[in-house]
């Protein structure tokens, strides 16, 4: 043990200072505290009961330093410097904390770890565990939802479908061809066999969308796009085998899992951040992964529509004569600001319709 350190000692039981020596000494779980009164009274202890003061850095030393004692009151010392060479000699180690209080590239080395672990999460973590979230997510959760977002689409946005009953049949014969046609190698979730059920709807556009559990729906707008252009029933059931893609992949339960998965590690990993922080993190996470899920469902329908001995030239053209539709709509606005690299075409939720074309016509079909 080092000399003794001179100190004043408020020990709670009166208003007056008594003159202390303290010493720190070594233990198994760190330094212990003994403090030596003038008059005899000695008081020891362990290093779990003595509230120890933070660091500070070599340039920014108190004058004083007090030493919380908890129930046996505080000390007093005027020899900060001294503490230090007496916490190092008795085995005291800095946390971590202490470090980068003291350290900037300590601090700087952390935050830089702590950024790439982030990144790491979001980009391999969110994925891999919201797919094995997914495995437990019963059919009957996910049936029970598309019931009801349905049931509310068709009392705002939808209407009843205006097709002949022959047209939506030949589609539907179509869908259910393709439906028996699935080989166990495009399950990506072994053991899901949900019930695959094709409903026609009128509004909303050209538009086909899949909901959790096995139903698609086909707006007549899109079967009307096709046939204005003459690009036959195979266009229609690429998009089709798109959509069927879309269902075996569960991409919308998976998006749901994904973002309570992410909002729970940002919410770990940043603490109290701000509302805008953690619901734009959440955004374009969430589009980023949508995007991903679109290539997964074309790749889908290339492997499905070559099994079945289709073609997805025709889904191509047809993406892209619902992309011209979609833009002489809004005037050429948005294609304006593509073009010219602006934030629209990075928050989109699909990936650029002329490179998934490019993808589509040349048949390229990915790893399942």
């Amino acid at each position: 043990m080092g000399q003794p350190l001179r100190g004043h000692w408020f020990d709670g039981r009166s208003s007056a200072a008594r003159e202390v020596h303290v010493q720190l000494q070594p233990g198994p779980r760190g330094p212990s505290l003994l403090l030596r009164a003038a008059d005899g009274e000695t008081l020891e202890l362990r290093n779990d009961q003595v509230g120890w003061p933070e660091r500070w850095s070599a340039g920014r030393a108190p004058r004083r330093l007090a030493v919380d004692l908890g129930a046996h009151g505080s000390l007093q010392l005027d020899d900060p410097q001294g503490w230090q060479q007496a916490l190092a000699a008795a085995g005291h180690q800095a946390t971590l904390a202490q470090h980068m209080q003291t350290r900037w590239s300590m601090f700087a080395a952390v935050l830089v770890v702590a950024a790439g672990l982030v990144f790491a999460f979001y980009r391999w973590g969110t994925p891999w565990a919201a797919t094995q979230l997914t495995r437990q997510v019963p059919i009957g959760w996910e049936t029970s939802l598309t019931d009801r977002f349905l049931g509310d689409l068709d009392q705002g946005w939808l209407k009843p479908s205006k097709l002949p009953r022959e047209r939506q049949d030949a589609l539907r014969a179509r869908f259910d061809t393709l439906a028996r046609s699935l080989p166990p190698e495009l399950r990506r979730y072994r053991g899901y066999e949900p019930k695959l059920v094709l409903h026609f709807r009128n509004g909303m556009g050209a538009n086909a969308f899949a909901l959790p559990g096995g139903t698609v729906v086909m707006t007549d707008g899109i079967v009307e796009l096709a046939d204005q252009h003459k690009l036959g029933d195979e266009a229609l059931v690429g998009v089709l085998a798109h959509e069927i893609g879309h269902v075996l992949h569960r991409h919308t339960t998976r998006i749901i899992v994904e973002q309570g998965v992410l909002n729970v590690g940002l919410g770990l990993a940043l603490g109290d951040v701000s509302w805008l922080l953690s619901t734009g993190s959440s955004l374009l996470t969430g589009l980023a992964y949508r995007r991903n899920h679109e290539s997964e469902a074309d790749c889908f329908a290339v492997a499905l529509m070559t099994r079945t001995g289709g073609r997805t030239e025709p889904m191509a053209d047809l993406l892209l004569r619902m992309e011209a539709a979609a833009e002489a709509k809004a005037g050429g606005e948005r294609k304006a600001k593509r073009e010219d690299g602006s934030w629209i075409e990075f928050l989109s939720s699909h990936p650029a319709t002329p490179q998934r074309a490019q993808g589509l016509k040349r048949g390229q079909g990915c790893a399942q």
